[in-house]
This record gives C-alpha cells, sequence and structure tokens, in this order.
C-alpha cells in the first residue's frame, strides 16, 4: 500500500502572500485551484482575521467571518472595509469598500491567505438527525458543512468525510464563540479559536460524544445547536495533514512533532498552565528555517517577528520546536494542526529532502 495518496498537497491546500494595492476588482492569484475555504490576514497591520467560504458565498455579496478575540459576530456582507467579491480557478478578487479595504486589499499592507480545496460544490446530507449542506473532499479529509440547530442535546450532523480529529463551528446568525472540538483533549472539553482560554469541561458542546465516520454530534449549547451554523471538519490524511499534541519540555532544545510529512502550515495551541494563544506557522512567509513569523487567530495584531532565534523548525518529516517560549515551549501540554508542503515518502516510496 502506498505510503500517501496526496504526492501533491498543494492541489489540496495552499499558503499565498501578497501585497496590498487598494485597485478595485484587484485579482489575486497563485493558490493553484478555486478554494472553498479562504483564510486572509493582513500581515503588517492589526487587521481582523476575514475567512470566506463556498458554502456561505454568492458572487457579488459574499458573506464572510471575522475572527479574533474582539470579532464573535454573525455572518457579514459587502461593507466599507472591502471584500472577497468572487473566488476563481486561481485565487480570488477583492473589491473596494466605500472607505478602505483592509479586509484583503489595503494599499501597502502585506497580506497571506490559507486556502483549502472542498468539492467545488455542494450536497445535501442525511446522515444525521439534522440535514446539512456539505462541500467535501474526501481525499484530503475536509469538508465545510452548513446546518440549522434544532436545540436538542445529542443530535447529530453529517459531515461527509473520515472520522473527523478536528472540528471548528461557528454560529452564522448571532454572536459566539468559534468553538473547538480537537481529538487529543476529548469529547468533554472544547476550545476557542478566538480566544487563548484553556480547554472548557461543558457537555453543551458536543454532547460528550465523539464523531464518528458519518457524523458528528452536538449539545444544546446556543453555540453549536439552536440557530445556523457552518462547520469546517479535518479528517486526519497520511502524508497531508495531522492533528495532535505534545509536552513541551521548557528548553531551547525542545520537543519534535513527527508529522509523516514537510509541514506547509502548524498551528499550536497550548492546553494546560497560563492561557495562551493559537500560534500560527506557515512555509511562505518564512520560507526557511527558523520560522520566526507569528500570527495568531485570536489576535487581530500584526506579525510578530521578534523572537529572531525563531519557535520552531519545519523538517522533512515533522517539526521541532526551538525555543523555551510558553507560547509552544513551555514544560505544557499543547495541541496542533498541521498541514503537508510535501509527504515524507512519496507514492512511489521516492522520501522528500528537509528545508
Amino acid at each position: 500500500m502506498a505510503y500517501t495518496t496526496i504526492d501533491k498537497p498543494t492541489d489540496y491546500f495552499n499558503t499565498i502572500t501578497y501585497t496590498g494595492n487598494d485597485t478595485d476588482e484587484r485579482v489575486i492569484t497563485g493558490v493553484g485551484f478555486q478554494s472553498d475555504w479562504t483564510w486572509v490576514k493582513a500581515r503588517s497591520s492589526a487587521f481582523s482575521h476575514y475567512i470566506i467560504d463556498a458554502i456561505r458565498y454568492d458572487a457579488g455579496a459574499s458573506k464572510y467571518l471575522k475572527l479574533d478575540s474582539s470579532y464573535t459576530g454573525a455572518d457579514e456582507t459587502p461593507s466599507a472595509a472591502g471584500w472577497i467579491s468572487t473566488l476563481n480557478s486561481d485565487g480570488y478578487v477583492c473589491k473596494n469598500g466605500s472607505s478602505n479595504t483592509d479586509n484583503c486589499n489595503e494599499n501597502s499592507v502585506t497580506y497571506v491567505a490559507w486556502n483549502w480545496l472542498g468539492a467545488n460544490g455542494t450536497a445535501s446530507n442525511g446522515s444525521g438527525s439534522i440535514t446539512s449542506t456539505v462541500s467535501a473532499n474526501a481525499t484530503a479529509g475536509f469538508s465545510i458543512v452548513s446546518y440549522t440547530g434544532n436545540g436538542t442535546a445529542g443530535a447529530t450532523v453529517g459531515h461527509g468525510i473520515d472520522t473527523p480529529k478536528m472540528i471548528i463551528v461557528k454560529k452564522r446568525s448571532g454572536v459566539s464563540t468559534w468553538n473547538v472540538y480537537h481529538e487529543a483533549i476529548g469529547n468533554t472539553k472544547g476550545l476557542y479559536l478566538n480566544t487563548t482560554d484553556n480547554p472548557t469541561t461543558y457537555t453543551g458542546f458536543w454532547n460528550d460524544t465523539s464523531p464518528t465516520s458519518s457524523v458528528f454530534s452536538v449539545g444544546a449549547d446556543n453555540t453549536t445547536n439552536t440557530a445556523t451554523y457552518i462547520a469546517y471538519c479535518f479528517a486526519e490524511k497520511k502524508g497531508y495533514s495531522k492533528f495532535g499534541s505534545y509536552t513541551g519540555n521548557g528548553n531551547a532544545d525542545n520537543t519534535f512533532c513527527y508529522l509523516g510529512f514537510k509541514p506547509a502550515m502548524v498551528i499550536i495551541k497550548k492546553t494546560s498552565g497560563g492561557a495562551d494563544g493559537w500560534y500560527m506557522f506557515d512555509n511562505k512567509r518564512d520560507t526557511h528555517n527558523p520560522e520566526v513569523g507569528r500570527l495568531e487567530s485570536d489576535s487581530s495584531g500584526a506579525e510578530y517577528t521578534g523572537l529572531t532565534a525563531g519557535w520552531v523548525d519545519f523538517l522533512s518529516n515533522g517539526f521541532k520546536v526551538i525555543t523555551t517560549s510558553g507560547g509552544v515551549g513551555a514544560s505544557e501540554t499543547y495541541v496542533f494542526m498541521a498541514f503537508a508542503e510535501s509527504p515524507f515518502v512519496n507514492s512511489n516510496g521516492v522520501p522528500n529532502n528537509a528545508r
């Protein structure tokens, strides 16, 4: 059996960087596919994370969500801050707002955009007690799920992929947190993608029930099951994605995490000790080791590059923590999500190279 079924991870996940120029109908290219989930963040300015997906997308009036500690609101429509008006075959189009374009194309501001491929289409999914609308890519283990909650504890929602290791759920029709299920912290707890909080124990999130190969479960809480919601689900695929945990040792010669691939993106969250953020690293903002540029999903802050010795190294088969910093390297526990630049060994048995 082949080591991986995905020899070219950039067909399913890719990161691009660019500099805004305030041009109306600015065409951003380089993604390499028609993205179904695009997550944009200004690097050089303190603008909120901007998220658009193919299910909520409506050409000319695309609905988007914002993400950081101060933004817990519902779906938004085109505004004075500009928006993505079109998702196309190799990127997207930035439309100017009436006052500025900070969401995706402010003049001279640098941006990063992370992009995932779904199905480039949607389907109804009746696997759960709640019927969902799904854009699912079974090969890459990624799906976007839209559903309307019924307020019943133990309701289930079909997701369209293998058993998810991580799920992000956001209420679309009102104010709420960005709830996160991660297999490493279990089904009795949840994290919040928009805060630094440690895991919270609460049956209202996932009804103390782990996802299966067809559905995930929700409690009766208003952040998961009383209104309209969008969920992003991730199954693990050998050589392409990994969702795990590690314990730091508090030394500069710190923990190595085996992934089975050279990472393109790694997000790390501390889950014990004092609260800390979701630290985001990728191979396009830092093209060589160490990874110095840090963004956080829980913050609108600009990219931090003050730790010049770096946070982690991206290696041919995983990543190594290289700092004592509490954000990734203290003697505490951490969870992570990671996506590949290239598999450690491709389907023909050929190994990749380190940086």
